[in-house]
Order: structure tokens, then sequence, then C-alpha cells
């Protein structure tokens, strides 16, 4: 919701007699604990309340759009909108006058005073009288209010922000409908077609979903309706994001998939949504929509690095178990090995900035990805100690131990690789340092030592250097198999969405 400042035209029903009791009456709405955002902004403008109590005390209805109070000096003051309290023939040219302010981004309200509201009890000894939600049919217009919209400075940018990252962008309001196409046009969004009128539209229904799907920018929408405009949204496929302040708000913040409430909102509004921003600034959004997509994004990619190296555990201890064949790693050679391949890369990669949209269904992904390399990297290293046993058995175990280390660690940097795709200059710095740490490992006299290390000899040395290289171009053939099978599905999920929304 905009900033409201308030400003009092005075009407041709108004007389100066009714000025004082009129402001004090203003002035009552303004300091209300219960006002609603455009209330509240009166308590700037008119501080000085009716220091009698008031008698009775009508609460803002969004479904009949007015609230009163009465006191026993001046009689009952209704606060609504023109289209309630301007209904009648005779203020027609008032009623006019309300539109065109509001068509020039003016909210309007009327205040209307009347000898007394409707009472819907007398209430008990130590209870106020509470007012049945009807208007006094001898209700007088006094007073019309204009309040000019104050859009957030950083509206504009971060509207289109949402958009650069395809995010439809829509507007419920209870207000005007011409207000509100005022106000979206001051935040850059396209409102060639005007603001759809909600009250001409039922609570519910294919025709409200409908509608909900292809406008934009509504007003006067009830609270029943913006419910059942999320609930519309997201029958049609789609993941709906909802911002609001107003208790009229909360029964839509409740069912969207992420209700997000702005820090000066009423209590049960934020009680229902899942993020309040407590500096209520709207600019906060896209850094948390940024660091979101950054956090499931990362853990997708980190993820395919996690399954493989949990599928090529297992799948080369049930092969060597199988062929009762020796592990070909000491512990501290495994644990390096892990540290190239998984440990140093998933820490970077999951610190870095990710806009990748979420798409469900991620752990399919990951091991329609992860399972073909897993089984890749065992392949390999069951190969070189087939190579070793059957070939090229002249050697002694710790140069065995360096060729299988070489093996797994080339592999394994190379799922890395294609697993850190597209690769930024940081991606491609992460990757290219951990091929430079391998080699270090392999050269240091201090790392040789402490692995137990020993180079292999040229014919076991090529043969494994053959074997990460036919390794890698396998993983290579699965990354593009993997590419081609998620922009088929992503075709056939987007055809579905198509569909149910048709």
């Amino acid at each position: 919701e905009p900033d409201a400042t308030p400003a009092a035209d005075a009407t041709p029903a108004a007389d100066a007699a009714a000025a004082p009791d009129a402001a004090a009456a203003l002035a009552w709405f303004g300091a209300d604990p219960h006002a609603n955002p455009t209330a509240a902004a009166l308590a700037e403008g008119f501080e000085h309340p009716n220091p009698l109590p008031p008698v009775a005390v009508l609460a803002f209805s969004s479904a009949n759009r007015f609230s009163g109070v009465e006191f026993p000096d001046s009689g009952a003051w209704i606060l609504g909108a023109p289209e309630v309290l301007l209904a009648a023939p005779e203020h027609d040219a008032a009623r006019g006058h309300a539109h065109a302010l509001a068509a020039g981004g003016m909210r309007t309200m009327v205040l209307s005073h009347a000898p007394h509201l409707v009472l819907a009890d007398e209430g008990g000894v130590d209870e106020k009288p509470r007012a049945a939600q009807v208007l006094p049919a001898e209700h007088e217009p006094q007073l019309l209010l204009t309040f000019s919209e104050q859009v957030r400075s950083d509206a504009r940018q971060t509207l289109e922000y949402f958009r650069e990252q395809g995010v439809d962008l829509k507007v419920l309001s209870g207000d005007n409908p011409a207000t509100v196409a005022a106000a979206a046009a001051t935040a850059g969004m396209d409102v060639s077609h005007g603001a759809v009128d909600a009250s001409t539209l039922p609570e519910d229904g294919e025709e409200l979903h409908r509608a909900a799907l292809e406008h934009s920018v509504f007003g006067r929408v009830s609270p029943h309706q913006k419910k059942n405009m999320v609930l519309g949204l997201q029958q049609s496929g789609r993941v709906v994001a909802m911002t609001g302040d107003g208790i009229n708000d909360a029964l839509a913040l409740k069912h969207a998939d992420l209700g997000i409430a702005m820090g000066n909102a009423a209590p049960a509004t934020k009680a229902v949504s899942r993020l309040v921003l407590l500096d209520g600034q709207f600019s906060r959004l896209p850094s948390v929509l940024g660091e979101g997509r950054k956090i499931i994004a990362n853990i997708e990619r980190v993820t395919n690095l996690f399954l493989t190296k949990t599928g090529f555990a297992v799948m080369m201890g049930l092969a060597l178990g199988l062929l009762a064949w020796t592990f070909p790693f000491l512990p501290r050679q495994y644990s390096t090995a892990d540290a190239l391949m998984i440990g140093i890369p998933s820490f970077v990669l999951t610190m870095l900035p990710n806009t990748r949209r979420y798409v469900p269904g991620y752990l399919r992904r990951a091991l329609h990805f992860a399972l073909p390399s897993a089984a890749i990297v065992t392949l390999c290293v069951v190969g070189l100690n087939f190579y070793e046993r059957t070939v090229d058995p002249a050697h002694s175990t710790e140069a065995f131990q360096t060729a299988s280390f070489m093996v797994l660690v080339l592999v394994g940097l190379w799922v890395l690789c294609v697993g850190s795709r597209p690769l930024t200059p940081v991606r491609l710095a992460l990757v290219l340092a951990m091929y430079a740490g391998l080699v270090l490992v392999l050269v240091v006299p201090l790392s040789l030592a402490y692995h137990q290390f020993e180079l292999p000899h040229e014919s076991l040395f090529r043969a494994s250097l053959a074997i990460a290289v036919a390794g890698s171009v396998l993983v290579e053939i699965n990354f593009r198999v993997h590419t081609r099978w998620l922009r088929r599905t992503q075709r056939e999920a987007y055809r579905a969405a198509e569909n149910a929304q048709q």
C-alpha cells in the first residue's frame, strides 16, 4: 500500500458551524488504535480529538466500505468511500468530482454526519454499545477528503527487477480502480487497459479466476476475492507470493505460497504470513528472492556432487568386495581426494550467486545426473585395478595407490567441471585451482611422504591417464544426455501448465 497524506475539501453540504465538530471526528478516526492505514493518516493533520468518549463505534468493514463513530455532543460521523456515501442522485456532482480526483491518483473519502448510528444492541453495564453494519438513512455528506498517494521511490526499480526475473505482477486493492491504476502507473506497471473493478466480478468461480490470470490491476477487491484469486492462480500452476499489511489481506496471505507482511501490518496479518519485512521496505524483496534462489539452486548443484560421491563409494565398495580385491586407497588418500572433488568445491559453490529459478523435482534431476556419473567413476577405478592385476602387475603398492588416486580425482574433477556449468570466471578459477591442487599433492615432497605416494612408472602412468580421459569423456556424454533430458522434461512441464490454464 502506498503512503497517504490527507487534505480536506469542503463540499456544498458543509458549513462553518460543522467544521470544528468534523475536525474532532476526523481526529478521532486518525487516533483510533484499530484504524486502517488510510484513516491512520488523518492523525497527522487532525490532532485534537473530541474530549468526550464516543457512545457508539462502527468498525470499518471492507464489504460496506465505511466506518462510524457517535459522540454525545455532535452526533454520528461516518467515514467511507464516495460510491457509498454519495450514492444518492442529489450528490451526482460531488460523486463526479470524487471520481475525477481518483482518476488523477488521489485516494478519496467522504465524511458524512447523521443524528445517530444504527445500534445493534444497548450492551451491558460495563459494555459500550456496538453499532450494526447499517448506513444511517439520514446521513448528510460534509467533507470530501483526498489522500495523496506517495509511491515509494524504489517501487519502479523493484518492480522492474521482478519483471526481468519472469515474475508476473498483480495489484489487488480495495481502493477505487481509477486511484489504483494511477498509483500502479506511477510505479511503472502497464495500465493501458485500466484497472478492473472487482465489484463487478463474482466472489469466486471461473470468471474470477480467469480475470486474475488475464489482468494485472484490480480495484474494489474484497478480502474473499483476494483469497479466491490467489487460489485460482495456484490452480493454474502458478506459485503465488503476496505482500500486504491490512487485516483484509490476511486471508489471501494465509493461502499464498509465500505470504509477506509489512512490519507495520496488523497483528493478525503478520501472524499468518511466512515472512515479515520488519522495516516495511518493499525494496528488500529482490534481495530476499536472490538469496532464496541462490540457496535452492546451489543446494541442487552441490547435491549433484554429493550424490555422485555417495554413489561411487557404495558402488566401488560392492564391486571390489564381490571381486575380493583390496580397496586401493589409504584413508588419508581418500580424504584428500574427497576434499579436492567435493569438500572445498561444495563450500565455495554454496556461497556463489545463482539466479536460477526454482523448478520442482530437484531430487529426480540430481539422481538422473549423479547415478550414471557414480557408475563411470566406479568403472574407471575398477578398470585400473583390472589393468594392474592382469596387464601390469610389476609395481609397488604405493605406486598403484597413487595411480588409483589420479584416476579417481581426475574423473571426479570433470564431474565438478560439468556440474559447475555455466563456467563463470569464479567457477572456472575454482575448477582450475582443484586441478592445481592435484598437481601439488603429487609433486610436493611433504605431501608425498604424508600420503605415502610413489609416482607410478611410465606404463602405469599412461594407463592411468588414458582411463581418466576415457572416464571424463563418458562424464561429458552423460552431462549432455542429462541436459537434453532436462530440456525435454521442462518443455513437457510448460505444455502441461499451458493446458491447465486453458
